[in-house]
């Protein structure tokens, strides 16, 4: 099977439309026409997963996180960035990342699920249902009633066992109840604004810094910050799953699950 046709099954259901207009989703390095029969998965590119990579001899490399976002002016082996693009290339894996589309299209919904989210509504409307896909509005995270109030504290037990995190970070009491809940996979300082508005008691997400959480916890919003990897590590099984039952011909085989800290 030819690249160009993984792409083609990729992009059936997570088309590059629905990427957010910062973002850069898509054949990132490499040929849409390499023939492949071995793809490797993980959420970031780093320098362990392309060796991974070539250890296991994938003919593609399946990201959620872009190595590459801003414009690159050198490629050449005295810069990380580019002795990775070298690396790639040099070993002809063919390199794609499906970023904010697979938020909008499959992280959100996958996230809310683990949750055991009811009713869900879109935490973030980014696009209005006008790009193809059943005239449906999507977007990124969830939010939704909890069908019995719970404190903090036990809303913390359940992300962790949900994410299979050993630990998380908190912002509020942990014995005040929660009822209405938003989960944002990723980095969600941008939604706090929205999960206030959307009258939730606490978001779940990652990258939350000081100044963000006492001020969230100030205005009413308790925060759970389990981590950007902690929680979008998801992304890499659902993939695996999805691939598997999509393309029959190509080996598909995902990287173990690696938190990018240690907390000691």
């Amino acid at each position: 099977m030819l690249c160009k046709e993984v792409m083609d099954v990729i992009e059936r259901e997570y088309p590059l439309s629905y990427a957010l207009d910062w973002d850069n989703v898509g054949l990132l390095v490499g040929r849409d026409d390499k023939e492949v029969k071995r793809i490797y998965i993980a959420l970031d590119a780093t320098d362990d997963v392309i060796e991974k990579a070539i250890s296991v001899q994938a003919d593609m490399l399946i990201t959620h996180h872009p190595m590459l976002f801003s414009p690159v002016k050198k490629i050449n082996n005295l810069d990380f960035t580019g002795g990775r693009i070298l690396k790639l290339i040099q070993n002809d894996i063919s390199y794609y990342a499906m970023h904010t589309n697979y938020d909008v299209l499959g992280m959100a919904d996958l996230s809310g699920d683990k949750m055991n989210m009811r009713d869900a509504e879109i935490l973030e409307v980014t696009s209005e249902g006008d790009i193809g896909k059943e005239d449906e509005p999507e977007g990124i995270g969830r939010v939704s009633d909890l069908e019995e109030p719970m404190t903090l504290r036990e809303c913390c037990e359940d992300v962790k066992e949900a994410f299979h995190l050993g630990a998380v970070k908190v912002f509020g009491n942990l014995e005040q109840k929660v009822k209405r809940i938003a989960i944002c996979p990723g980095s969600g300082k941008s939604v706090i604004r929205t999960a206030l508005e959307k009258k939730a008691d606490v978001l779940i997400t990652g990258d939350i810094g000081h100044h963000e959480g006492i001020d969230a916890v100030e205005q009413g919003l308790a925060i759970i910050d389990g981590g950007h990897y902690g929680i979008e590590h998801i992304f890499i099984e659902d993939m695996r799953q999805y691939l598997e039952k999509n393309l029959q011909q190509v080996d598909v085989v995902a990287a173990p699950i690696s938190h990018p800290f240690l907390i000691v």
